[in-house]
């Protein structure tokens, strides 16, 4: 970190994923994509609020026809650690069935959220389901659900940044960083 730190910056501690790396992984992801699914439409699930920056630019470097939807999930609030309760907070606006859908999501942590959501998703009959996540923490998985597509696997750090938050902050950080403990009151 420099010396001079936005004000968005403070409370950060370290930088973890620097913005070209993001960039860089996400541009590998999208050419994997297109290659996968060449010859068919895609839908694109986003999960609201987090995997957005990640979405619209993992958007601009897939090749194929496709479509964008959202979910909003809750099962944090203002905590940094899953609750294990998963509500619904938006659904899809449009059916997914016989579709070929991705479900774009900023971070796996303890797989419960998304395990919920992909028997969801499951039940409504896609043509063929599958995730792409951009951060993974493995160390936390209390529920394995298979991920096809990995941006980065990373520490049991809590982070923020590219939008990722901390009580609805810092997601406009353009890398992914660690949350400083004192700033959320960790111990780790």
């Amino acid at each position: 970190m420099s010396a001079f730190q936005t004000e968005v910056e403070q409370g950060v501690s370290e930088v973890l994923i620097e913005e070209d790396a993001l960039h860089d992984r996400i541009a590998e992801l999208g050419a994997e994509l297109s290659v996968d699914y060449a010859g068919q439409d895609l839908l694109l699930v986003g999960v609201l609020k987090g995997a957005v920056f990640f979405m619209a630019d993992l958007m601009r470097h897939i090749t194929v026809p496709c479509e964008v939807d959202f979910m909003a999930i809750s099962s944090y609030g203002a905590s940094t650690d899953s609750s294990g309760v998963v509500r619904i907070l938006k659904d899809l606006d449009e059916t997914i069935e016989g579709r070929n859908v991705l479900v774009v999501e900023d971070i796996i942590d303890s797989g419960l959220t998304l395990s919920y959501l992909m028997r969801t998703l499951g039940a409504r009959n896609p043509a063929s389901l599958e995730v792409c996540a951009l951060l993974t923490k493995p160390e936390r998985r209390e529920i394995e659900v298979p991920v096809r597509y990995i941006g980065f696997e990373i520490p049991n750090r809590f982070v923020v940044g590219y939008g990722l938050d901390f009580a609805e902050r810092y997601r406009n950080l353009r890398y992914v960083g660690v949350l400083a403990d004192e700033t959320a009151g960790l111990h780790t």
